[in-house]
């Protein structure tokens, strides 16, 4: 996936393109909005990451001259303007999203591929929105129920709900530090294993007894949910 940053503070940059690096992401960055609009109006994104207060060319103008243009890339709007007026501005401008400043890098990236997915809806309709299907492993987010095959599976509810990020994000690598962010919310030390432990009793109960194994691990990186062998 290739994204567009169009934020000034070099703080934000480095946070955001770090997080997304380690996403095996493209990121290219840009600190105007003049800069940002000729990127952007050079190259394909998968989704766009901009803020509003930039250095000349505002991120909204640069938003509504994509949009005239007939450019339908994804756009997340990222900025500390926080009033309900400030989000309605951007989301009539043609903003898929907006997140507001401070904010975290899981839910900066959950939000990235929510919008991303929406495009690709089209091609599942009729899917059951409350369930989801990767490989043979299937989840009833009602019923809070998993099986893999004809077999049920019973999970804990930590277990339940990292099967559920992995599987929303399947093929997609998922660092230590975002899975820690999204299942726990809060951070711990960097060094401790509580996701290696919480992987490996996932793991024993998804792909004990099959061939085909589902879980990754992927060095120096985190783990991942393949959709295929």
């Amino acid at each position: 996936m290739r994204i567009l940053l169009i934020e000034d503070d070099d703080k934000i940059q480095a946070f955001v393109s770090k997080g997304f690096l380690q996403e095996r992401y493209t990121v290219d960055i840009a600190s105007s909005g003049a800069e940002g609009l000729k990127l952007w109006q050079g190259r394909r994104y998968d989704a766009v990451v901009l803020d509003i207060m930039l250095p000349g060319l505002s991120g909204i103008n640069v938003l509504k001259q994509m949009r005239k243009n007939g450019d339908v890339t994804p756009v997340l709007i990222l900025s500390a303007k926080a009033t309900v007026d400030d989000r309605v501005t951007g989301l009539e401008a043609g903003a898929d999203d907006y997140l507001i400043k401070p904010f975290s890098f899981s839910e900066l990236s959950a939000r990235i591929h929510a919008i991303t997915r929406r495009r690709s809806t089209v091609q599942h309709k009729g899917k059951d929105a409350t369930a989801l299907c990767v490989s043979d492993v299937r989840i009833d987010l009602l019923r809070r129920t998993v099986f893999r095959g004809d077999k049920k599976i019973e999970l804990q509810p930590r277990e339940f709900a990292l099967l559920e990020f992995m599987m929303r994000n399947p093929d997609r690598p998922l660092t230590k530090t975002l899975i820690l962010e999204r299942i726990w919310n809060y951070n711990f030390d960097p060094q401790t294993n509580i996701v290696d432990v919480l992987v490996c009793r996932l793991r024993n109960k998804i792909d004990s007894g099959h061939d085909a194994k589902l879980i990754h691990t992927m060095r120096g990186v985190g783990y991942v949910f393949r959709s295929h062998e």
